[in-house]
């Protein structure tokens, strides 16, 4: 099911110049910026409370009531655990679960690839492959280890590195060595945790380096403090969310990065490599 980010987004070129205000209030600040009572989001974007009656009839909804009611079920969606996602589970038979769960997360997959814009991909790209950017990531309880994942492998191709430790007291270090050119990774899926919010938010007002996160499509809260947001599938149809497509879109990111200067990386590799094979001076059989 389109969330209502997506049904605005699809039919912005239908928008009058008004309409595209509040479309974009509403983007800039989702989903909360569609919960406001619709006199606070007429003062707001400064167009009138019947233009954003009609703005809403455009995108498909009945009134700004259900245009509230789907944004509210988004966010219930975002905060489902395993045991509410187990209720609606449909798996498969058990002699041919293997082969249906290839091909619903391949599904996944190529929704991704047909979802995510290729000039955002590009972006963030040139963001990491920036040797004059320090690059810096963390992610929740489960999605912190696709962080590490991510991190061990920009670190042979790049130096400045840095992967936030577990520990919230460490933080600071980090937080105090990022600059305003630097970049903030944070990936973060349902159910959304509040710390790492709290932590957005803090970067986004003391340090300003440009904030990337990677989603689902009920959006992390995070979003309200980035500058990049990517929303990936997650969904397979039982108790477990995927992670497939986020893997899959860092992968496809550390084998750009890679490319963007090979002989860079290359030397680094071969270094890294001469020093992690090498035994330690003095070492014995």
């Amino acid at each position: 099911m389109a969330t209502v980010r997506d049904i605005v987004r699809r039919d912005g070129t239908k928008l009058t110049a008004s309409e595209r205000k509040i479309a974009s209030a509403i983007l800039a600040d989702y989903p909360f910026a569609g919960l406001q009572t619709i006199q606070e989001l007429a003062a707001q974007t400064g167009v009138s409370a019947p233009s954003i009656t009609r703005f809403v009839s455009k995108v498909g909804f009945g009134g700004y009531q259900e245009f509230q009611r789907q944004l509210i079920g988004e966010l219930r969606e975002g905060q489902r655990s395993p045991l509410d996602l187990m209720a609606s589970e449909h798996s498969g038979q058990d002699e041919s679960f293997l082969g249906d769960y290839a091909k619903r997360i391949a599904e996944q997959v190529a929704e991704m690839a047909s979802s995510v814009p290729q000039d955002q991909f590009n972006s963030i790209l040139r963001l990491l492959a920036d040797p004059s950017r320090s690059v810096f990531l963390l992610g929740g309880r489960i999605s912190d280890s696709i962080a590490t994942f991510l991190s061990v492998h920009l670190r042979q191709i790049r130096p400045n590195i840095y992967h936030l430790a577990g520990n919230q007291e460490r933080w600071p270090d980090d937080i105090l060595r990022m600059r305003k050119r630097d970049v903030f990774i944070l990936f973060d899926f349902r159910r959304y945790q509040p710390d790492l919010e709290r932590l957005a938010a803090t970067v986004a007002s003391r340090r300003n380096p440009t904030i990337i996160l990677i989603t689902d499509k009920w959006m992390s809260p995070i979003a309200r403090h980035s500058d990049l947001v990517v929303a990936l599938p997650i969904e397979s149809g039982t108790a477990w969310d995927t992670v497939a497509c986020a893997i899959a879109f860092v992968e496809a990111l550390i084998v750009k990065v890679s490319e963007v200067n090979w002989p860079e990386t290359r030397k680094r590799i071969e270094a890294w490599d001469s020093l992690r094979l090498s035994p330690p001076s003095g070492s014995q059989e």
